[in-house]
């Protein structure tokens, strides 16, 4: 895949495995034994110059819990001062007086994930006790400070209550609610190995992932696709590079050319489903949003 024609718009980085919340379903399988990684934060920094010098155009902060990231303020200055679009993904329930500092003066979007509108059932799949209520009172926080931000509900379990919870964000005030179903990944695959079938197909198009330890996805799903590591080589070498190239090739020879329905994940800021793109991916593939599509629109 030519990079030429193939520009690199937007960059997860995932700055850590450490989270405080030990979901079943992290596709990430990151929780309270996770750590930061071998990238220093000198490595990232230049990571984001790297990226802002190709004309990348979004980046977001995820991870693990990326809150727990103690230089995070830092890079989302340093983002901020290389004319990057930010958001974070956080759980919302550490956020530390110069996160929300940093929020506000960079001009910070956030995302969330939200499982119920019940503390109870909340707090049973994060496997935090609290959590339930120190995400909602962090999501009052942010829409109170005037800070954009965007919930996704993932169904998880079987009568669980993500209508509901749909409709408590909207009450809120949250202005964009996705939803998404658990993804063969991480602690959800239960053992199995990933496979390039149960990726979406969007794959390396226009954007890629950065992990703790530097290397490069395709996206955060497709971790076990590696394109090379950014302590090794510029993120300009990797992106259109010999190991690119190949992966891409790995992933249209399944998808044969063609991608899934727009069902993406919900930590994904482009698209929805059905949601509004960021400016750097304007192209949506919405031929069939499934379950997803009534969470993203309670009654």
């Amino acid at each position: 895949m030519s990079a030429a024609g193939n520009r690199l718009l937007f960059a997860w980085l995932e700055i850590t495995g450490l989270c405080n919340e030990f979901c079943d379903h992290c596709y990430a399988d990151s929780g309270p034994r996770g750590t930061h990684g071998t990238m220093a934060v000198q490595d990232w920094l230049n990571v984001i110059d790297q990226l802002a010098d190709m004309g990348t155009v979004d980046v977001q902060f995820i991870g693990g819990e990326p809150t727990l990231y103690p230089s995070l303020p830092a890079l989302i200055k340093h983002a901020h001062g290389r004319d990057l679009g930010i958001e974070v993904f956080s759980n919302m329930t550490h956020i530390r007086p110069e996160l929300w500092d940093a929020f506000t003066e960079y001009g910070v979007k956030l995302a969330t994930s939200y499982y119920s509108d019940s503390t109870e059932e909340h707090d049973q799949v994060t496997q935090l006790r609290g959590a339930h209520k120190k995400t909602r009172a962090n999501v009052q926080k942010a829409l109170a400070l005037g800070i954009p931000l965007r919930g996704g509900v993932v169904a998880v379990r079987g009568g669980q209550r993500v209508q509901e919870a749909a409709q408590d964000l909207t009450t809120l005030g949250v202005g964009t609610v996705g939803g998404d179903r658990t993804r063969a990944f991480g602690r959800a695959s239960n053992g199995a190995a990933p496979t390039i079938a149960d990726l979406c197909g969007h794959c390396a198009h226009e954007k890629c992932a950065i992990g703790p330890t530097g290397d490069v996805w395709p996206c955060v799903l497709g971790r076990f696709l590696t394109m090379g590591n950014v302590l090794e080589m510029p993120i300009s070498d990797i992106w259109g590079g010999a190991q690119m190239t190949d992966v891409a090739a790995e992933i249209t020879a399944v998808h044969e050319g063609g991608v899934q329905s727009c069902t993406p994940p919900q930590f994904l800021p482009m698209c929805g489903p059905c949601g509004p793109c960021v400016p750097s991916v304007g192209h949506c593939d919405p031929r069939e949003a499934e379950s997803a599509a009534t969470i993203a629109a309670p009654a």
